[in-house]
């Protein structure tokens, strides 16, 4: 009858721990019952994410000079148990020799590497998959309330060309690419939660290689788009006046006969533009530090700048460390961007009549761009009856 007694005091303590975490940490814990080795108590607080005194773990490292002969019932050989070995080890009291001479070969034991893997598959899947969730039910109500955006005016028939073939070149080079990779990296991330009760696991596991092979050559065409349309775009992208108005008047999204006047790019595509250029950098960024392991300390030189400004962060992390954050803003940064991609590609689609066509042929109906872009329509109007011989 003892052993329930003995679980039941335990469970007691374990809830004690974490309803007043403050108490066990306020208390000397006595280790002369564990000859110095930790205790239930001392279980419970790490639990309890409680700092905890780890002196009584490295005066655990074993000493040559008392240990029992290795004849003895418990005499161990050099004089240290695989335990004290493994401890100084643990706490940096050991002399370290590894055959690779790289700083990550250094590192077997890592505390931090939970705290990412529960990251990883609980708030980052959880909160992220949300996001997505959430912007397509914004969209489909969207398109409820307020249905497809028609072109207003007569259409006349007769096109003006919004976009040149290397312009949209490198738009669907940067689309293509990123939906390739979103895909897979969702596949990644949502993958033995949501695939593998589909597919089973040797499937899966096939697919997830394939996956993480395309997901990292694609990335090459990503950062090339990325450079290609900033250098087409960036200049037509800077602000203006003209873009508090539409923003004020919800780019005439919301009423109808309603269009702010617009340049070539109105307001919110700018908003696209720079969110794709500044995110998908990040993203480029930390998937380079990804493709090319241990070659970067990204977050250690970030955190040193953010201390400046009065962030108290951590500036010595060990190279798994960093490759761990790069993973989580890599992820994070991503689930963003695909989220602002979904209303652009809505808005893009079946969101507004005529969109498309800028992006397919070039071509677009010289209604709608009047009604969309009337500061832009005007100015090609404007060269081209210029260029025009008079009859």
């Amino acid at each position: 009858m003892r052993k329930p007694v003995t679980n039941g005091i335990r469970i007691f303590l374990f809830i004690l721990a974490f309803l007043f975490p403050l108490s066990l940490s306020a208390q000397e814990v006595d280790r002369s019952a564990t000859g110095g080795a930790q205790t239930l108590e001392d279980i419970l607080a790490r639990q309890a994410g409680q700092t905890i005194d780890t002196t009584y773990q490295l005066e655990q490292l074993g000493d040559p000079e008392s240990a029992a002969p290795s004849s003895a019932d418990l005499g161990v050989l050099g004089g240290a148990s695989d335990a004290d070995i493994w401890r100084a080890y643990r706490w940096g009291e050991t002399d370290l020799s590894v055959s690779s001479r790289t700083a990550a070969a250094d590192v077997v034991m890592q505390d931090s590497g939970m705290k990412w893997l529960n990251f990883r598959a609980g708030p980052l899947r959880t909160y992220g998959g949300y996001l997505l969730l959430g912007m397509l039910g914004v969209l489909l109500l969207f398109y409820i309330l307020r249905g497809k955006i028609r072109i207003e005016g007569e259409k006349t028939g007769t096109t003006i060309e919004r976009f040149k073939p290397l312009e949209r070149f490198g738009h669907w080079l940067l689309a293509i690419s990123f939906i390739i990779l979103a895909v897979t990296g969702l596949a990644s991330l949502f993958g033995r939660v949501a695939l593998i009760p589909l597919f089973g696991k040797e499937a899966f596991s096939a697919y997830a290689w394939i996956g993480k092979w395309v997901h990292n050559n694609i990335s090459w065409a990503f950062m090339l788009a990325l450079i290609w349309v900033f250098l087409f775009w960036v200049l037509h992208n800077l602000p203006s006046r003209h873009d508090i108005g539409w923003l004020l008047k919800g780019g005439g999204l919301f009423s109808k006969h309603s269009h702010p006047p617009a340049k070539k790019f109105n307001a919110g595509q700018k908003l696209i533009f720079w969110s794709v250029i500044i995110l998908g950098g990040s993203i480029s960024v930390s998937g380079l530090s990804l493709l090319f392991p241990f070659e970067f300390h990204l977050f250690s030189h970030t955190f040193s700048v953010l201390n400046n400004f009065g962030f108290d962060l951590p500036t010595e992390l060990l190279p798994h460390e960093e490759m761990q954050l790069a993973v989580l803003w890599h992820s994070i940064v991503s689930f963003v961007l695909i989220a602002i991609i979904l209303a652009h590609i809505y808005i893009g689609s079946v969101g507004m009549e005529g969109a498309y066509a800028a992006m397919g042929s070039g071509q677009v109906e010289k209604q709608w761009a009047k009604e969309h872009h009337s500061l832009w329509f005007e100015e090609v109007e404007k060269a081209n009856s210029s260029t025009t011989p008079a009859e």
